[in-house]
């Protein structure tokens, strides 16, 4: 053989290994993937009017920055009253006094700007199911439904919202509850399915007093306790802008109450029968929370490092224009980061997510597999 057609045959040879993932030993390794800074595992593609990100420039902004992301929308509606607003045009829940309703058409939305994007990225995202109302006995049929006619699509249910500062005394209809049996179907349904659940509830009222159990502790527990088939994710810890960890900054009082909050959050993270159920830490409020104080810091690194496994990163940005904002909310984070172990860095940035929603899709694909019949 020459050695122009020998130096061609080993070119041909070195394309066909790394095309295929495999390299002989003295050749060059094939290209590495991108070594991602984390997962988004709480997304939102719309806003509260069904606007949003084109999902095309949401694969640009994620990057080589983004490994995966949920995908959902709102399910929430924000109503454009003219009697309320006139002209103006409200597209965010604290901009009108008029009602917010669901929207269940996000749904059908979301799956159909997912199934437009090629299969490598596809294969990045995980859409959920958000457009069910959690107070209507018939939301478990919506969520079979959106199964069955988009199969292949989803990978949960939520963010969806059971108790929720400013939001929950807006919407139309029934006031959604955590004892509500409609609830009980919901998840009981994904727990067959494999589907993961985010719920975003509230663990207490706003303004509450110090020294006194937080509202829906109990119940949101006993919600928790009744299903312990589902993979279910506390959005938020539970927080939100007034219903915080800490009630009147670097006061006695406000130290008590941060104190009896890990405290809450520990014995749900050692409590064996709560094994189903993970936190997530997004949202630039809970961020703030966190590293408030050199104090807050070393509270919170303390429970990531006993208990890396269960919890999970997220911006709950909403339609984000540039990569900027997503990287913001990680970047709020970096006082705890830069003191978890490689370990627990690593789980709650990117492990966890993968982890939980790498069965989630397994199941999912095996219960419409066995119960989707085709159209």
């Amino acid at each position: 053989m020459k050695p122009e057609a020998h130096r061609a045959w080993r070119h041909r040879l070195l394309a066909i290994l790394l095309g295929a993932g495999l390299c002989a030993p003295g050749l060059a390794a094939p290209p590495k993937a991108p070594d991602y800074l984390f997962d988004d595992a709480h997304f939102h593609l719309t806003n509260y009017v069904q606007k949003g990100t084109d999902i095309h420039r949401y694969l640009e902004i994620m990057g080589d920055k983004v490994g995966r992301s949920t995908l959902f929308g709102i399910p929430l509606q924000q109503t454009w009253a003219y009697g309320n607003s006139g002209d103006f045009a409200p597209t965010y829940y604290l901009q009108s006094d008029a009602p917010l309703y669901y929207y269940s058409f996000t749904d059908a939305y979301i799956a159909k700007v997912y199934q437009a994007l090629p299969k490598a990225q596809q294969a990045r995202l995980d859409p959920m199911i958000t457009g069910f109302n959690p107070a209507d006995m018939y939301g478990v049929d919506h969520i079979r439904r959106v199964l069955e006619l988009f199969p292949g699509v989803f990978s949960g249910i939520g963010e969806f919202t059971i108790h929720k500062e400013f939001v929950s005394s807006k919407v139309a209809g029934e006031t959604a509850s955590l004892t509500n049996p409609a609830l009980d179907r919901i998840l009981d349904f994904a727990g067959e399915v494999g589907l993961v659940a985010i719920i975003h509830c509230d663990i207490d009222m706003p303004f509450a007093k110090a020294g006194t159990e937080p509202v829906y502790l109990k119940q949101m527990r006993d919600l928790l306790r009744r299903h312990p088939q589902t993979t279910i994710i506390w959005a938020h810890l539970g927080l939100g802008r007034i219903v915080r960890p800490v009630q009147g900054q670097a006061t006695t009082e406000g130290a008590e109450r941060s104190g009896a909050y890990q405290e809450i959050v520990a014995g749900m993270l050692e409590d064996p029968t709560l094994s189903h159920v993970d936190f997530d830490i997004s949202w630039d409020e809970v961020a703030k929370y966190a590293v408030a104080s050199p104090e807050s810091i070393q509270r919170v690194v303390k429970i990531f490092n006993a208990h890396p496994d269960r919890f999970l990163f997220g911006t709950d940005n909403v339609a984000p224009a540039e990569q900027a904002t997503q990287l913001r909310i990680y970047e709020m984070w970096n006082p705890v980061w830069a003191q978890l172990t490689p370990d627990a860095s690593r789980k709650i940035r990117l492990g966890n997510y993968e982890r939980l929603f790498d069965a989630a899709r397994m199941k999912v694909r095996a219960w419409e597999k066995a119960n989707v019949k085709p159209l």
